[in-house]
C-alpha cells in the first residue's frame, strides 16, 4: 500500500484498489476511523513511529523450493472438474492474480456455459444463457470468489476515567474489538498469507492493530496520570490477543521507556494458524483436489471456531486433522469406506470391559470423545462438501445391510449411526436431481433407510435402537446404553457384556 503524506492526510483521498483472485477489486479507505483521525494528529506523520507490525515477521518462516500446487493448478484449469476449478479460485493458490481468467477464457464457449451452468440454479439458466463469453467467465470468477473485503476501522478509543472501569475490564474491550477484526478476516486469506502471497485481509487487520497503538500512545501522551492503569492491563492482555497485547507494549515503551520490566515480550501473532497451514502443504505434495477439499472443511472449522465462538483462542495451534475426510479421500468406493469405518470401530471398542463400562473409565470417557469429535467432523465435511452427500447415503445403505450369520435385520456401524447423526444437524443446498432432496434442501428421510432412521429415534431414550440391540448386539452406540444403565441398573448391559465377550 503506497504512503501517503502529511499534506495528503488532510483531505480525503480517492479509494486505492487491489487486484486480487478473479481481479476482485476492492477499496481500502485511508483513514483508521473518524474518531480516531484525531487521535493520529499531523505529528504522528510528521515523526513517524516504527513499523509495529510487520506480516512477514507475523508468520512462521516458510521455504518450499517446489510449489507444487502452484503447477497443479494449472493441470486443474485444463480439466474438466468446475469444483476444483472453482476451489482453485477461491482460495487463490497462485502468483499471478490474472491466471484463472486467462485460463478460463481460452476455454471453448461450451465449456465455459457447462462449468456456469454447474455454479447456478435453474431460474439463473435463462439470463446467463443471454451473457458472452467473456461475461460468462467473469460470473464463474465472481460466483467463485470469496466475499469482497470491507475495510472496517478500528472503533474502541481509550475511555473517560471512571471509577467503576476496571483494568480487567479494558482489557476484555480491547480483546472484544480484536476478535472481532480477526471474524472479517477470511480463512482463504490466511491461507495466502501463511504461503507467501498478498492477503489484503490479513495486511488491513495488522494495519488497525497498528491504529491501536497510535490511539493509545496519544492518550497516554495527554494523560499520563493513567498510564499505571494501561500497565495494569497489558498484564491482563497478556493471554488475549497477542495483537493488542503488543501494540499496548510498545506504547508503553514509549511513553515510560525506563519503567518497562514487567513488560513480557510478545511472540509473533499468526503462529497458531499459519503453521499448521503451512505443515499441510509440507506434508500433502502432489494432491491439489485433495487439499482443496481439506482446505474447504476447514473453511467451516475456522467459522465455527473463531468467527462464531465467544471467545477467541489465540494460543492453541489450529487443528488441521480430518480423519474422517482421510477415510473418504482414501476409500475406492462407499462399499470400501463402509468396511473401513467399521474396521476403525472394532480397533476403538477393542479396550472396552465389562468393568469399564459399568465404571465409565478414561477408556469410555474416550470413546465419547471420538464419538463427539467424528460427528462434528463429519458434519464439518457435509456443510463443505455437498457431493459427499451421495456417497455417504450409499455408504450407510452398505452398512446397514450388513449381516451377522443369519440375522435378516440390518447392523449399522457405530460410525453409520454418527453418519446419519451428524447429516440430521446438517443444512445444506444442492443442485436439482441430487439423491435425498425435497426442493433444494436435503431431507434425512431421503438420505438413508427407514431401518436406520427409526434406529436412530432419540424418542424414548432410544428405544427402538435398544429393542433391536437386545436382539442383534454388536458395535454399540454407548449415549444410549450409558443412560439406560443409569436409570434401569445393570442388567441392561447384558446385550452389551456378551457382544464384549465373543469379540475378546
Amino acid at each position: 500500500m503506497q504512503s501517503t503524506s502529511p499534506e495528503e492526510s488532510a483531505f480525503e483521498p480517492p479509494p486505492q484498489t487491489f487486484s486480487t483472485p478473479g481481479d476482485r477489486q476492492y477499496s481500502l479507505a485511508k483513514e483508521v476511523t473518524m474518531s480516531a483521525q484525531s487521535s493520529i494528529a499531523a505529528s504522528d506523520w510528521a515523526h513517524p513511529h516504527p513499523s509495529i507490525f510487520q506480516l512477514d515477521l507475523e508468520i512462521p518462516a516458510f521455504f518450499m523450493p517446489y510449489r507444487w500446487w502452484e503447477d497443479e493448478a494449472t493441470t486443474v484449469f485444463w480439466a474438466f472438474d468446475i469444483q476444483g476449478i472453482s476451489r482453485v479460485i477461491q482460495f487463490g493458490l497462485f502468483r499471478d492474480e490474472n491466471f484463472p481468467r486467462t485460463s478460463l477464457c481460452a476455454r471453448n464457449v461450451d465449456t465455459i456455459d457447462t462449468f456456469l451452468m454447474a455454479l447456478s440454479e435453474p431460474h439463473e439458466y435463462q439470463l446467463l444463457g443471454n451473457l458472452s463469453h467473456i461475461q460468462r467467465v467473469e460470473e464463474i470468477l465472481r460466483r467463485s470468489s470469496i466475499s469482497p473485503f470491507q475495510a472496517i476501522p478500528w472503533s474502541w478509543l481509550p475511555p473517560q476515567p471512571n471509577p467503576t472501569l476496571t483494568a480487567r475490564d479494558i482489557a476484555a474491550a480491547i480483546e472484544a474489538e480484536s476478535h472481532f477484526h480477526f471474524r472479517q478476516v477470511a480463512f482463504e486469506e490466511l491461507v495466502r498469507a501463511a504461503l507467501g502471497y498478498n492477503a489484503i485481509f490479513v495486511e488491513w487487520f495488522l494495519q488497525q492493530h497498528e491504529a491501536l497503538y497510535i490511539i493509545l500512545r496519544d492518550h497516554l501522551g495527554a494523560y499520563p496520570e493513567d498510564i499505571p492503569l494501561y500497565a495494569e492491563v497489558e498484564k491482563h492482555l497478556r493471554s488475549r490477543s497477542p495483537f493488542a497485547h503488543r501494540a499496548l507494549v510498545q506504547c508503553l515503551m514509549a511513553v515510560r521507556p525506563r519503567g518497562n520490566r514487567d513488560v513480557t515480550k510478545p511472540t509473533a501473532g499468526f503462529d497458531f494458524i499459519a503453521g499448521p497451514i503451512q505443515a499441510l502443504f509440507k506434508e500433502q505434495p502432489g494432491r491439489l483436489i485433495a487439499m482443496l477439499k481439506m482446505l474447504s472443511v476447514l473453511t467451516i472449522r475456522f467459522r465455527r471456531k473463531y468467527v462464531h465462538a465467544p471467545t477467541m483462542d489465540w494460543r492453541t495451534p489450529f487443528d488441521t486433522s480430518i480423519p474422517f475426510l482421510d477415510d473418504y479421500l482414501e476409500s475406492t468406493s462407499p462399499t470400501d469406506l463402509a468396511r473401513s469405518i467399521r474396521g476403525l470401530d472394532e480397533h476403538h471398542f477393542a479396550e472396552l470391559t465389562r468393568q469399564s463400562l459399568i465404571a465409565e473409565d478414561a477408556v469410555v470417557g474416550q470413546l465419547k470423545v471420538q464419538w463427539r469429535e467424528l460427528s462434528v467432523s463429519v458434519w464439518e465435511c457435509c456443510a463443505a462438501l455437498p457431493d459427499l452427500i451421495p456417497y455417504l447415503q450409499e455408504c450407510a445403505q452398505v452398512s446397514s445391510l450388513t449381516k451377522v450369520a443369519e440375522v435378516p435385520m440390518s447392523k449399522p456401524s457405530n460410525r453409520t449411526i454418527i453418519c446419519t447423526d451428524s447429516l440430521n444437524h446438517t443444512i445444506l443446498k444442492t443442485r436439482p436431481g441430487n439423491t435425498g432432496t425435497q426442493g433444494n434442501v436435503v431431507t434425512l428421510e431421503n438420505l438413508f433407510p427407514q431401518e436406520i432412521l427409526s434406529l436412530m429415534s432419540p424418542a424414548q431414550n432410544f428405544a427402538v435402537y435398544r429393542q433391536h440391540y437386545q436382539k442383534f448386539p454388536g458395535i454399540p452406540f454407548l449415549i444410549p446404553h450409558i443412560r439406560d444403565h443409569k436409570e434401569n441398573g445393570e442388567s441392561v448391559l447384558q446385550p452389551v457384556f456378551q457382544y464384549l465377550q465373543s469379540t475378546q
